[in-house]
């Protein structure tokens, strides 16, 4: 089974397509009063995402008459398939649930709707309720909004507490004292578990999370204000460093190893530290799937070298568009509207099985929240409400994140160093925005 978060592998070889065979669609009308009763709007859904869906269908259809038809597919088909909809003019979906990175692929290519007019004529979206750290990296582009958040998405770091008192360790505060837990951990274990689980498969989604957590650490990021890649900084390169140095005592090997490893090796009690998205928290006490129920903990991800405030890094998180091949685009627009509103964040985050977490300031900071992820809850606040790394936007950030991985995966394999591996991507990175710029 897909854990939550197999998210888009294959958007790296996805082309950047051109819209056409759109033409019997008409432009959004931001200003009109779309009749619901009776329409059936189809979604385009992420598997893990789907069953949030199917909770928030029922009131919607009592609420407006309207049904949800949802489609779920694979993460790493999630934009290919938008993008082939509107592309061969099928048209079949109605809104699209979009990985944040995509929205400037997805918006160039004339898969989604610039929605700035329609976010402009209806106040009651509260658009300053939107989590801040979220609501500009997941919707704009080019100056334009294309969607509105609908999943927000950050990791943590779950540890085994049985585990570090067993061995008299610590929860780190910095990577360096993670790989030197991680390290005694696996030398005094003698191969029955590890200190730490680190996924490094050879994908954005998995090796590119393991690096941004460590560049957001560092207090690096992937481009600076002006657009240009910032990958062969010192922050950076340390991050790299720092994360090679850790592959030696973890979960063998973890060029290998993906979500469907690393879950159930921490589940089993296997691994002593995994840095993961947020709802893991409800698995992990969940009996019928954990061997260490109550036996765990979480704590903000670390820092590294002169940067000592805690933060997180964006790993994935979702937003909802119209689709540019809608024959009924006033009524998609109202279900993203009605969809992303605070009482159905809450609706969906009290849900263990909806893979929701909370994009507006209400709902984090909601008590109901609170309730909901009691074990959890004060580490994901510190996260979403901070300062959190963004990844690209950019429409060739599915290309960009590829190459930076596959120069990441070099280095652990021992074939370059930190710094090669960097200098290499940033290399790379200036060539591909550089082209995109010049068309």
């Amino acid at each position: 089974m897909l854990s939550r978060r197999t998210l888009l592998t294959a958007l790296a070889t996805t082309p950047l397509l051109a819209a056409c065979g759109s033409g019997e669609s008409t432009a959004l009308d931001p200003s009109a009063t779309p009749k619901l009763d009776g329409v059936t709007l189809k979604i385009l859904a992420n598997q893990p995402n789907a069953l949030s869906f199917k909770y928030l269908a029922e009131p919607f259809e009592k609420a407006t008459g309207a049904k949800l038809d949802v489609t779920p597919i694979p993460y790493d088909q999630l934009t290919s398939k938008a993008v082939l909809d509107v592309q061969s003019g099928a048209g079949r979906f109605d809104v699209f649930m979009y990985w944040y990175a995509a929205v400037g692929t997805l918006a160039q290519g004339g898969v989604i709707e610039d929605l700035t007019a329609y976010i402009k004529a209806h106040k009651d979206i509260d658009e300053a309720d939107f989590l801040p750290s979220l609501y500009d990296t997941y919707t704009r582009w080019d100056g334009r909004r294309w969607g509105l958040p609908y999943d927000g998405d950050t990791h943590i770091l779950f540890y085994n507490t049985e585990l570090f008192a067993r061995h008299r360790v610590e929860a780190p505060k910095t990577w360096e004292e993670y790989n030197e837990v991680s390290a005694k951990i696996t030398k005094d274990a003698r191969g029955k578990y590890y200190g730490a689980i680190i996924e490094a498969q050879q994908v954005p989604v998995i090796l590119g999370c393991a690096f941004a957590n460590r560049l957001a650490g560092y207090g690096g990021s992937f481009l600076d204000a002006d657009g240009l890649p910032t990958l062969d900084t010192p922050e950076a390169i340390a991050a790299a460093q720092v994360l090679f140095d850790a592959a030696p005592s973890a979960l063998p090997t973890p060029l290998q190893i993906g979500f469907d490893q690393a879950l159930p090796a921490f589940l089993d009690g296997k691994g002593a530290m995994l840095d993961f998205w947020t709802d893991f928290a409800k698995r992990a006490q969940d009996p019928q799937q954990s061997k260490v129920v109550d036996k765990w903990a979480v704590t903000t991800l670390p820092v590294g070298g002169d940067n000592t405030t805690p933060r997180t890094s964006l790993d994935a998180g979702f937003g909802l568009a119209v689709s540019t091949a809608s024959k009924q685009k006033e009524a998609a627009a109202a279900f993203i509207k009605w969809a992303t509103l605070a009482q159905q964040n809450l609706l969906v985050l009290s849900k263990p099985d909806a893979g929701a977490d909370p994009i507006r300031t209400s709902t984090l900071d909601s008590p109901k929240f609170r309730t909901y992820s009691p074990d959890s809850y004060e580490v994901v606040r510190t996260g979403l409400a901070g300062d959190p790394l963004p990844w690209p936007t950019v429409p060739k950030s599915p290309q960009l994140l590829q190459t930076l991985v596959d120069e990441l995966a070099l280095g652990l394999q021992g074939r370059q160093t930190a710094k090669a591996s960097l200098q290499n991507a940033q290399r790379a990175w200036e060539k591909q925005l550089k082209k995109g710029t010049s068309g």
